[in-house]
């Protein structure tokens, strides 16, 4: 994906946003003010992309849905990967260095079609406020405006898994009149469970960098 396209917000979705700094082989949380550029809050968009990429293979190989349900969690999965690739290139097209994806555990999160849907309407509606929470730390608007983009297909990721679900319309499907922004910490205090440290995911994973 080239980045005047992911700029243009064809990069389908982005969802959620967890930024980590490796140190060594572990990973160190970074504080709220640590957005010092685009990059910083691309990379910060790199880890929960990784992260949520990640738990979408995991659980779609699992076998755990069929018929419609398997066919949107399967798009849902190939979006957050799109979202890998999309901000993967636009990193390195700015001169940064993309992060490095980060070890994960999902515990129980496949034991059953309702763990793992529970766990991805929780990872969908993480990524909407962390991007909503990172939208002002962005300083180019082209930028801002994919970000929006990619922010607008993680709602709607959020709201077919509540429906599937079965939960209600409001406070459920949708979370009420506006979104809730979360700051970084916020986010990373939620991500933090599932990630084991600093090494890749296996060249097995759909994440491609």
């Amino acid at each position: 994906m080239r980045r005047r396209d992911f700029v243009k917000g064809a990069a389908t979705v982005i969802p959620g946003s967890v930024a980590l700094q490796m140190l060594g082989t572990k990973w160190a949380f970074a504080q709220s003010a640590d957005f010092g550029n685009d990059i910083d809050v691309l990379n910060y968009a790199l880890t929960l992309e990784y992260l949520e990429a990640e738990f979408y293979r995991q659980g779609n190989e699992a076998g755990l849905l069929d018929g419609q349900e398997a066919e949107y969690l399967q798009q849902v999965g190939a979006d957050e990967s799109a979202h890998v690739d999309g901000i993967t290139q636009t990193i390195n097209q700015l001169g940064g260095m993309p992060v490095e994806a980060p070890g994960v555990d999902f515990g129980g999160a496949f034991d059953s079609r309702a763990t793992y849907l529970e766990t991805a309407f929780t990872f969908e509606n993480l990524g909407v406020s962390a991007y909503l929470g990172a939208a002002g730390f962005i300083k180019q608007p082209a930028i801002l405006q994919a970000a929006a983009g990619i922010f607008g297909v993680e709602a709607r990721h959020a709201a077919v898994i509540g429906n599937l679900l079965g939960k209600p319309a409001e406070n459920g499907v949708y979370m009420g009149v506006t979104e809730t922004p979360l700051s970084k910490d916020e986010v990373l205090a939620a991500a933090q469970p599932f990630l084991t440290g600093a090494a890749g995911m296996g060249d097995d994973a759909a994440v491609t960098r």
